[in-house]
């Protein structure tokens, strides 16, 4: 059983920024670790993922403006998300696979406006 800890959300203004922090009670340090949002009314998204070698995937909106990241010392993923726009509002959430388990966080809310 892995348990995920998202941190980091809040309300930020558009064109801030935000790190995202996916905190995992076992090592995913062999395993790939995403981000996925769900906005108001919306399927929940892909927006970035890194595998075991540090290989990143970032859906198109997230291209240029976000960032994934891991530590594995510290067993955590970060997600920096940078020139927030208010269709950024969603919860964030993250994910892993470990031996063929897929496990979720409970995510944390970004909500980008004036």
């Amino acid at each position: 059983q892995v348990q995920l800890v998202e941190s980091g959300g809040g309300w930020v203004q558009p064109r801030g920024s935000l790190r995202l922090a996916c905190l995992a009670s076992q090592t995913t340090v062999s395993t790939y670790v995403g981000w996925y949002r769900q906005a108001p009314g919306k399927q929940r998204e892909l927006v970035a993922t890194i595998t075991s070698l540090g290989g990143t995937h970032y859906a198109d909106f997230a291209k240029g403006r976000f960032t994934i990241s891991r530590e594995n010392a510290k067993n955590t993923v970060y997600l920096q998300m940078n020139s927030l726009k208010p269709e950024d509002t969603a919860v964030y959430y993250c994910n892993t696979d470990v031996g063929g388990e897929v496990y979720w966080g409970q995510g944390t809310q970004v909500t980008v406006s004036t």
